[in-house]
């Protein structure tokens, strides 16, 4: 029997833009305008928990969100990072990155179903896709 090979959630795949590949994750970018927000999807099949990696992937999954939450806070000027792997509407393993201001849209409340998303104009898109590209690249050496 061959293993699954890995796919990205149509969910996310619609929702999503892509910034780069890590080691271990895709990063991708919420196409929503109101939040920074950088979602990191491990490139293996079947996996819903972080518990479902193994221990030595686990490290570098944190690794990793270490990284971005860095890049998010030197990209963003932000009071709180909200970072969680959740998964109640995408079950596939995926971290949430989001950068937070007091007062922005959904302050202080979640951002999940808060509003509707704002969609990136395609130049502002570009633009914020590249700056995260080049920071993420320049920290992961």
């Amino acid at each position: 029997m061959r293993a699954a090979e890995f796919a990205l959630d149509p969910r996310l795949q619609a929702d999503t833009h892509p910034v780069t590949s890590l080691a271990l994750c895709d990063v991708l970018l919420m196409d929503d305008a109101r939040f920074t927000w950088l979602i990191l999807v491990p490139r293996r099949a079947g996996l819903v928990e972080i518990l479902d990696l193994p221990d030595e992937a686990q490290l570098v999954l944190w690794q990793e969100i270490r990284l971005v939450a860095t890049v998010m806070r030197d990209v963003v000027a932000c009071d709180k990072l909200n970072i969680g792997a959740l998964g109640n509407s995408v079950r596939q393993l995926h971290v949430h990155v989001i950068a937070r201001v007091e007062g922005d849209a959904a302050w202080p409340g979640p951002v999940w179903g808060h509003g509707r998303a704002e969609p990136y104009q395609a130049l502002e898109r570009r633009a914020r896709i590249a700056l995260l590209r080049d920071r993420l690249a320049a920290l992961a050496g």
